[in-house]
């Protein structure tokens, strides 16, 4: 039997949709992993080319995030259409598995590695169920290696990506995370990941660790970064500023080879801050932070939340004069998003201060809830406005001017946003 993985692809016109570098879905390869032997796989990701209904398979699973749920289900249908069985799983399923249930014959919620062989069993027995949860969460050591063959042929820039951690201590308002992995920080043997490391070497030197906070134990991260050091990685992943206050855990993941993280700035407010949960930022030691960051050959993607309640129309051109002044390599700007499953919706849905559910407009560059200290058009210039001189030659040559080992990846990153920016700004023109 055949199973066809999906991804589908962002729309065009949308910033996403226009960025040239993709990643591929480890979630895929690491439900390939647990597929047992008898089944072929194959994959097919809509942003490296296009679908093709009548591929032959028995079991097509989608996965998706909030802003493809849509695509996902216009694919659903064209498949279903032709008499093929359809799963789905992911992050948008996971918070709202009867309205994907509408669009696909069953649902995996939640992490899929441990349902996944059970639901592979009912359907060759006849008897798929409806909705699969796991009975628990993975226990690290059961990770399997993702099964990246199947990236083959499909153009991937990067294809060395890996998990080492799942969960985050921390409960930011805004943040899915936690609804998806919980708040318990969950670890790999560093045994394990050094070995699946040695084997990923040998197909490339660069590395992306989809952690979404590397560093929260140092006493996993540190022995991991030793363990890493001469074996010739150039790797990023994801960190807290506050990573800048341990000086040895810093070195050692620079002599290990980061060369860049993602960082959540989030906002230069205190009070907006404290209000969205991000109780490890303090905005008077930005600067400094960001400094030290860089000292040890550590690049940042910086990200800054817009449209949190304390944000005016002024925060827009204090956001980018403090990127320019502390040399922000590269950042994302995501207006605040009341995604499913999250605190804030919650919260926005209770003040009835969301303005819109159609989820194609939930990819961070769309306002879809009411602002307090300025207008939903204002915030929408505003981001827009930020987008375009962040990308701008002029901030890029104050940012990223002066030579740092780093440059080699936020350089051409900085080029592919500034593309896709103006691909973006075209299509609302025309």
């Amino acid at each position: 039997m055949k199973i066809l993985f999906v991804a589908p692809g962002w729309p065009r016109g949308r910033l996403w949709g226009e960025l040239g570098f993709k990643f591929p879905s480890l979630a895929l390869a690491a439900l390939a992993a647990v597929t047992p032997p008898e089944w072929d796989v194959a994959l097919c990701d809509e942003s490296r080319g296009a679908i093709d209904f009548n591929a032959p398979c028995d079991l097509v699973a989608i996965t998706a995030m909030t802003p493809q749920a849509p695509r996902a289900y216009e694919i659903a249908a064209g498949f279903r259409s032709r008499g093929k069985t359809v799963v789905m799983g992911g992050f948008h399923a996971s918070n709202l598995p009867d309205e994907a249930l509408g669009h696909v014959d069953a649902v995996v919620v939640g992490e899929g590695e441990l349902s996944w062989p059970l639901l592979l069993a009912d359907f060759q027995a006849g008897r798929l169920q409806r909705l699969y949860r796991s009975p628990g969460l993975l226990p690290m050591a059961s990770i399997p290696v993702a099964r990246r063959e199947i990236f083959a042929g499909k153009g991937y820039l990067l294809t060395n990506t890996l998990q080492t951690t799942r969960g985050c201590p921390f409960d930011c308002e805004f943040c899915s995370v936690t609804a998806f992995y919980g708040r318990k920080y969950r670890e790999r043997p560093v045994e394990a990941v050094l070995a699946e490391l040695e084997t990923l070497r040998k197909a490339n030197s660069f590395a992306f660790f989809v952690d979404d906070n590397l560093v929260a134990d140092r006493r996993y991260a540190l022995p991991l970064f030793r363990g890493m050091k001469g074996m010739g990685f150039k790797w990023l992943s994801h960190a807290p500023i506050d990573f800048a206050g341990d000086e040895e855990l810093m070195r050692a993941a620079g002599e290990s080879g980061c060369i860049g993280m993602f960082v959540g700035f989030e906002s230069l407010d205190q009070e907006a801050l404290a209000a969205m949960g991000k109780v490890t930022n303090s905005s008077s030691a930005f600067l400094d932070q960001a400094r030290k960051f860089r000292d040890h050959g550590i690049g940042i993607l910086g990200s800054f939340v817009l449209g949190y309640d304390g944000d005016t129309p002024d925060s827009f051109g204090r956001i980018l004069r403090f990127c320019e002044e502390a040399r922000i390599e590269a950042a994302i700007f995501p207006i605040l998003t009341p995604y499913p499953g999250t605190a804030v919706r919650r919260r926005l849905e209770a003040e009835g201060r969301i303005t819109s559910n159609d989820w194609r407009d939930y990819d961070m560059g769309h306002v879809t809830f009411r602002p307090t200290k300025m207008t939903a058009r204002e915030l929408q210039e505003g981001h827009d406005w930020l987008n375009r001189s962040f990308y701008s030659f002029g901030s890029m040559w104050r940012r990223i001017g002066k030579l740092h080992r780093s440059v080699q990846v936020f350089g051409p990153m900085n080029l592919g946003f500034r593309s896709a920016i103006r691909k973006s700004d075209r299509t609302k023109a025309s």
